[in-house]
């Protein structure tokens, strides 16, 4: 993701692209949403992974070789379709488990690998650089080693299972502190990926500096993982939510206030755990009381909330940037506003312990918060 930005004045491209890039990303996140559970009842788990995977190394490839931005606003929104799908795909196939603890297990696994090779991505950036073609090859290669695991194991995919919508009646029922959190979380890692390294840019001008913070950001998301997954199945997830929101907005006025460069790689550390762990809460509160053939629709539901998220966050925070030169207080206000509603949110939900049911005798269970 930090490769976009960072090679856009290498290839004759005006910075002021980035954030058009990351929200026209982010807005063909929110299509896929809308189309990728369609997707998946029709070819299958397994065939509509490999298509997605395929769609992205395509995108990958033409960005390579057609340098303008046209080529390159229309590669990331298709771009944004496909990771849209892979998301669909990978999240519903790891949730169908048949209790909170195990999809708390599942669930966190799945978020530290894909953060852990975010991670290396970025290390990636400072050994291999951002100028010419051989980044972008190397990311089509590794989307088609990634071809590999489903083309070889045909039986691994779930067993077939009916995909039921969610009526709109029914949107009710599910937690409003889900859709927040998504939304929110697509705000903040917007935001990440797509003006982050450009702030870190302005701060540190040697490009290898600006891969290794990023790899930092990234890597204190994949390592919160396993104790999100351990808190949330012990611990109100409205609570978790608000716990890592003002342990998000303690990291923001520790970047302000770092004057060494030790203090500056944990406060990313820290902005970075704070901010990766918003999604895996809100989606385990989304899909812990609903029957399993919906949670390939739930699913759907929450990435489209975080793309919504994800498309207005990179504008809004380049508004404010432009009004304040300062990102770091659009990170500051998201975390402090989050952190209040699920405070509120938390303390006006009666504690309630929910017991996995088998699927004919799942009812729908409102909450309203």
């Amino acid at each position: 993701m930090s490769l976009v930005p960072l090679a856009l004045e290498s290839h004759g491209l005006s910075t002021d692209l980035a954030a058009w890039l990351a929200s026209i990303y982010y807005f063909g996140l929110l299509v896929g949403a809308l189309l990728s559970a369609n997707v998946v009842s029709r070819l299958g788990h397994r065939s509509a992974l490999i298509m997605f995977l395929t769609v992205i190394a395509i995108t990958v490839a033409v960005m390579a070789i057609f340098i303008n931005k046209p080529v390159w606003l229309f590669a990331r929104f298709v771009a944004g379709i496909a990771v849209a799908g892979v998301f669909v795909v990978i999240e519903s196939w790891l949730l169908m488990a048949d209790t909170e603890k195990a999809r708390s297990k599942r669930l966190g696994l799945y978020m530290a690998s894909l953060y852990g090779g975010t991670a290396f991505g970025q290390l990636g950036i400072g050994f291999f650089g951002v100028e010419g073609t051989l980044p972008f090859a190397l990311i089509v290669a590794m989307m088609a080693l990634a071809t590999l695991p489903p083309l070889l194991k045909r039986q691994s995919q779930p067993k077939d299972v009916s995909h039921s919508p969610i009526k709109l009646k029914e949107l009710k029922t599910l937690p409003l502190a889900a859709f927040i959190g998504c939304i929110v979380s697509g705000l903040l890692m917007g935001v990440v990926y797509g003006l982050l390294p450009l702030e870190l840019g302005r701060r540190f001008s040697n490009s290898d500096q600006i891969g290794t913070l990023m790899s930092v950001v990234i890597l204190g998301g994949m390592m919160v993982q396993p104790l999100v997954s351990w808190l949330n199945a012990r611990f109100a997830k409205r609570l978790l939510m608000a716990m890592f929101s003002l342990i998000g907005g303690l990291a923001i006025a520790m970047i302000e206030v770092a004057t060494h460069p030790v203090g500056m790689v944990i406060s990313l550390f820290i902005l970075g755990a704070a901010t990766f762990a918003l999604y895996p809460i809100a989606i385990t509160l989304a899909c812990q009381s609903i029957n399993r053939n919906q949670i390939v629709a739930a699913t759907e539901l929450m990435l489209l909330s975080y793309s919504i998220g994800s498309v207005i966050g990179p504008a809004l925070a380049k508004g404010w940037v432009v009004q304040t030169n300062d990102l770091m207080g659009y990170f500051g206000i998201g975390f402090a506003v989050t952190f209040g509603y699920m405070l509120v949110a938390w303390l006006r939900t009666p504690a309630v312990v929910v017991q996995p049911k088998p699927i004919a005798e799942v009812e729908h269970v409102k909450v309203d918060i």
